[in-house]
């Protein structure tokens, strides 16, 4: 599996790597600018990401705009649902309208609330069939 983490927070990101480098190839990108770059790259090369990590506040671009573009990308693409990367929205927003653009606005396939822990990342990543 391969694998974008996106959080500006270098704590976030260094405990989402070490969740994740057991069961995925990891990459890392500091704000939404890059992870879209990132994604649309991995996409093009013909090796696109099965699983993106992403938060929403960020700079230079916030995560909702990332995901709007990363999901775009796809549609421009013609991927269908089965070829999509899973995305998996984690912020320390709670906010219900925040959660509720991910999902409908952005195509998100989960959100999770900060702070996280391997066990319910993992369970995740398991409901959404990335890892036995």
């Amino acid at each position: 599996m391969r694998a974008l983490i996106v959080d500006d927070d270098f704590y976030s990101r260094v405990m989402l790597h070490d969740m994740l480098r057991d069961v995925a190839e990891c990459h890392i990108a500091v704000n939404g600018e890059e992870a879209v770059e990132a994604f649309k790259r991995a996409l093009t090369d013909g090796r696109p990401y099965d699983l993106v990590c992403m938060d929403l506040v960020m700079p230079e671009m916030d995560g909702q705009q990332a995901l709007r573009e990363m999901r775009g990308f796809e549609d421009d693409k013609g991927l269908p649902d089965a070829q999509r990367c899973k995305i998996v929205v984690i912020s320390m927003l709670e906010d219900s309208r925040e959660t509720n653009d991910a999902f409908f606005l952005g195509g998100a396939d989960c959100f999770l609330v900060k702070p996280i822990n391997e066990e319910r990342i993992m369970t995740e990543l398991r409901a959404l069939g990335l890892i036995a």
